[in-house]
């Protein structure tokens, strides 16, 4: 087990693009945020990217990038982007329906005949819209065994099929439509759509309608086999047990996440992503609509619904922003933009739980209502 120095709680931050002289000189609220997940706790770092209406931004950082050596956090520094990877797929499944290549209420069995079969499964009842919408009732990969010694599989190549059989392995959790439950495995199917219906990969078909066509300089979807992040990034840490010391879990596999987690990004590309998207950059009016009709999704928070790979929480200042979040091991990113283009990533290098998952969030309100 990897030993690691003490969390020293030191914070910095950058310098600022906005606001006003003015305004700089009360208190930063944002900065306050990150200090606090740092020093109370105990987050190794944490990083903020806040956008305001005309797209001017300001970095934020706390704590330290490298527990070991101490190095300072990387100005709006790389990622795990864990869920996000979700909203780009299905950012890529709606461009689809968008070309009629795929039908939102078909049912898998369409695009992948017999694929979906196991204890209460059946991809003949099973539609893509129910998969963006996580009602399909598809039980969860990652609960099976193979992931219970995580260790032993953190450098192990998936194929996507071998996560789908773990999930095939289980029984499914409700019908078809009944019910909003939360599962990987769905964007797991989506993802084997997109490769049926393209025939290319579905890294390399998010990297071309997604990544490239709006400048995402800072994003990619890893390559098989790649273990790293490719630019300056702060080191994410898990504790194996509640007491036990932080491990760096920087380097892994992300093959296990795939169509569902895969992605490494940075707060300020994600700030663009969403801003792009909910702008109408990247779908057609009709297909937005669609990726924006919701559903009740408490599991996820008060007021929170999901729509199509898109969720809307509420503000404490009065409306929604639209994003989506992520979690891999040893990152955490939360944030997204309003209705009236603010934008607001925070990523934290450990995974919280209990109230210091609810103090991530209550940062990300903060970044957007002050």
């Amino acid at each position: 087990m990897l030993a690691v120095t003490v969390l020293t709680g030191a914070v910095m931050t950058t310098g600022a693009l906005f606001p006003s002289a003015a305004s700089a000189a009360k208190p930063d609220t944002v900065q306050n945020s990150l200090n606090a997940l740092v020093t109370d706790e105990q987050m190794p770092a944490a990083l903020a990217s806040v956008a305001d209406r005309k797209g001017r931004t300001r970095h934020y950082t706390a704590g330290v990038g490298d527990l070991k050596t101490g190095a300072k956090v990387p100005k709006d520094g790389q990622v795990r982007a864990g869920s996000n990877t979700k909203a780009f797929t299905a950012v890529v499944t709606l461009q689809l329906v968008a070309e009629k290549k795929i039908a939102l209420d078909a049912p898998v069995d369409t695009y992948l005949p017999g694929l979906l079969r196991g204890e209460g499964i059946d991809g003949r009842h099973i539609t893509i819209r129910q998969l963006l919408q996580h009602t399909s009732g598809l039980p969860e990969y990652m609960e099976s065994p193979v992931f219970a010694d995580f260790p032993a599989v953190r450098y192990r190549y998936f194929e996507p099929r071998d996560l789908l059989d773990g999930a095939l392995a289980q029984k499914a959790h409700f019908s078809p439509g009944a019910k909003w439950e939360y599962s990987n495995t769905n964007y797991l199917v989506a993802g084997l759509v997109i490769q049926k219906v393209t025939g290319r990969p579905v890294g390399e078909e998010i990297n071309r309608r997604i990544i490239d066509r709006i400048g995402l300089r800072n994003t990619y979807f890893p390559t098989p086999g790649e273990t790293t992040l490719h630019e300056p990034h702060p080191k994410g840490y898990e504790r194996e047990t509640d007491d036990g010391p932080l491990i760096d879990y920087t380097t892994m596999d992300m093959s296990m996440g795939w169509a569902a987690g895969a992605l490494v990004s940075t707060n300020s590309d994600l700030n663009r992503f969403y801003t792009a998207l909910l702008d109408g950059k990247l779908l057609p009016p009709a297909q937005l609509t669609q990726m924006r009709t919701t559903v009740p999704a408490e599991a996820r928070g008060p007021g929170v619904r999901y729509g199509l790979g898109l969720t809307s929480t509420p503000l404490s200042c009065g409306g929604v922003y639209w994003g989506h979040g992520g979690t891999a091991l040893g990152y955490r990113t939360r944030g997204g933009v309003t209705e009236d283009g603010r934008a607001a990533g925070i990523a934290v290098t450990t995974a919280p739980t209990g109230a210091a998952s609810q103090r991530v969030e209550a940062a990300v309100d903060t970044a957007l209502c002050r």
